[in-house]
């Protein structure tokens, strides 16, 4: 049996949103090579399959969240708390690489498990203070910044990564999160310990807007959060942190380029669908807007477009279609691919998370997507942890992998999809309310 080999991927064109790790590298390069040495890995196919059983659209959304916090805490360093980047879908696993922007979603996993009884109450409280105790005392930072990859068993830098401005972003959002969530004196103070520590002001690197990161061997990377991304969330723990916080003017420095597929007009810089969707994980930007837009509608529409696009493509696959639909970047057959929104780019294959983490602009399109898939290809595209990161179904060829931050756009989504409970937290942080008032975030 001929095993899966994953390649290196190509680079990025400089100023992509993706965040660039060390030497050049984004993020989804270096998980394309993790071997030693950047030398390809071989994965070996699924070996023990999980069939999902029929489920209602409340009930499967359920079961995806029930087994994303499963992946949350078994895929947590039992020491440190940090979350690995990837695992086997079956849940055997001997990486031992973080990623900080997975500990986050992580972080918000503990909170949404204990709310919804998916974990035992105090296992998940315990692991949310293993983390904070980690990131506070021993996890490699610089200038509270996390570095982007760390080693699970202590938190000390990996692969030459950055200390990410984005990530970080996504692992202080679910400090946050527990902050607000756990009525626990030492859990608030240790989050406070970390929020506390980033100094913005130094990412910003003597211009209006923020880098992607900094490395000891070669400074701040060359390139600027100059552009709509996934930058909202970032902007605003920017601005309204009550340590070292950048000016509101940041906000307006950045372009909003306009893009249009099918008639379907949007704020967009040619990107993967996850740049409209991981802002919108934490933050509720639902009947708000600026003197730009509602950013909640632009996603919204976004979504839409894409729907639209992966449709037109179904002369060329025609498995995709009004019930099949969604790539974003994820894994595919020859590495991690930073799918875009060109047809060139896309070669068939299909990424549950990207009408998964859409959830909440388009349910029920976005629901019947994640149905079908169930229903049409079964054990193939399910797991222990629920849904494969990604697949092609005329090759075939199906992950052997899930991604921590893939099940985590989703596991957020689902949540805020049927009660809000991310985003009520989260809208009660003063980070929050400080940062949309600075901004003219307003309530239409």
């Amino acid at each position: 049996m001929k095993p899966w080999v994953f390649k290196r991927a190509p680079r990025l064109r400089a100023g992509s949103p993706a965040s660039h790790v060390g030497v050049g590298l984004s993020r989804r390069q270096f998980v394309s090579s993790l071997a030693a040495g950047g030398a390809a890995l071989a994965v070996a196919p699924l070996a023990k399959a999980v069939e999902p059983p029929p489920l209602s659209h409340d009930k499967l959304l359920d079961e995806v969240e029930r087994r994303a916090c499963l992946y949350f805490q078994e895929a947590a360093d039992p020491k440190t708390g940090l979350v690995l980047d990837r695992a086997r879908i079956e849940g055997r696993e001997t990486r031992t690489v973080a990623s900080i922007a997975a500990t986050g979603f992580g972080l918000s996993a503990m909170c949404i498990g204990d709310d919804r009884g998916y974990l035992d109450s105090k296992a998940a409280k315990a692991q949310v203070r293993r983390t904070l105790d980690q990131l506070a005392d021993e996890t490699d930072h610089e200038r509270g910044f996390f570095y982007h990859f760390v080693d699970a068993r202590n938190g000390q830098r990996i692969w030459g990564s950055e200390a990410s401005s984005v990530d970080t972003t996504w692992l202080l959002s679910g400090v946050i999160h527990c902050r607000e969530y756990w009525d626990d004196g030492g859990i608030k103070r240790r989050a406070n310990e970390i929020l506390d520590r980033v100094d913005w002001r130094w990412m910003m690197y003597g211009t209006d807007l923020l880098s992607h990161g900094w490395t000891p061997e070669a400074g701040f990377l060359p390139y600027r959060w100059d552009s709509y991304a996934e930058l909202l969330t970032m902007y605003l723990m920017a601005i309204g942190a009550s340590e070292s916080p950048i000016p509101a003017a940041s906000w307006h420095a950045w372009k909003r380029p306009m893009r249009e597929i099918d008639g379907v007009v949007y704020i967009d810089s040619a990107t993967p669908l996850f740049v409209h969707q991981y802002s919108h994980a934490w933050v509720d930007f639902r009947g708000r807007r600026d003197k730009y837009a509602n950013y909640y509608s632009n996603s919204q529409r976004a979504t839409q477009a894409h729907r639209q696009f992966c449709i037109d493509l179904a002369t060329k696959f025609p498995w995709y279609g009004p019930d099949m639909w969604g790539v974003t970047a994820s894994d595919s057959r020859v590495g991690y691919r930073n799918w875009g929104s060109t047809p060139t780019q896309v070669d068939g294959t299909l990424v549950p998370c990207a009408a998964g983490g859409s959830m909440v602009f388009m349910p029920d399109e976005c629901g019947l997507v994640l149905k079908t898939m169930l229903e049409r290809y079964g054990k193939n595209v399910w797991s222990k942890y629920g849904f494969v990161d990604a697949f092609q179904p005329d090759e075939p060829w199906w992950s052997p992998d899930v991604l921590g931050i893939d099940l985590g756009i989703m596991l957020l989504m689902a949540e805020n999809s049927r009660n809000s409970s991310v985003w009520q937290l989260m809208m009660a942080a003063p980070e929050v309310t400080r940062a949309m008032d600075a901004v003219g975030l307003v309530k239409i």
